[in-house]
């Protein structure tokens, strides 16, 4: 007689872990995949720039070469734009801040809230926060840690290139190309 309860009880057992498995596989399968594109645009220069330092090492001042010395700490509101041009329609903004880690070079750690404010993503944000070689080139890729909004739970990556950048002064136009996984 013991030996069918125990049967029944590791049958029962069995459908129950059967059911939570379906369960966990159905809720990543609800998993949405979103791209992205957009232009970031960051100014240093000028009467309106959209960063701003905030704290730097005594030593560390801005040249011609190097606009963005070790030890700078940027705070932003930077621009995100359909197209390169800054005259391209608007469809959100970068606010954050970016550190200078780079004793040689130009190496960023950014820590940013990317908010879309047009389309069908708008009020919806996603959060950067990664290491930026900026002088590896093109198809430098960050890493993308939360979100909310529509973008709530969000992981991912962005891949990005320079359209544009001013050794002079530090002003840059990035192209963002983002992947969201994201509920």
């Amino acid at each position: 007689m013991r030996a069918p309860s125990f049967f029944f009880f590791l049958a029962v057992l069995l459908v129950h872990i059967s059911l939570q498995c379906n369960a966990a596989d159905s809720q990543l399968g609800s998993e949405k995949v979103t791209n992205l594109h957009f232009y970031l645009h960051d100014t240093l220069g000028g009467k309106d720039p959209t960063a701003v330092p905030v704290a730097r090492a005594e030593n560390a001042i801005p040249t011609a070469g190097n606009p963005v010395p070790f030890s700078s700490i940027y705070v932003t509101d930077d621009v995100l734009t359909e197209g390169p041009q800054r005259e391209s329609k608007v469809v959100g903004n970068a606010q954050g801040m970016y550190i200078s880690t780079a004793k040689k070079g130009l190496s960023l750690v950014l820590g940013m809230d990317f908010e879309l404010t047009d389309g069908p993503y708008k009020g919806s944000s996603f959060v950067v926060y990664s290491r930026n070689p900026v002088m590896q080139g093109n198809g430098r890729e960050l890493a993308i840690v939360g979100g909310r909004g529509m973008f709530r739970m969000a992981r991912g990556f962005a891949l990005l290139q320079t359209h544009y950048l001013d050794n002079a002064n530090g002003d840059a136009i990035i192209e963002y190309n983002v992947t969201l996984l994201h509920h």
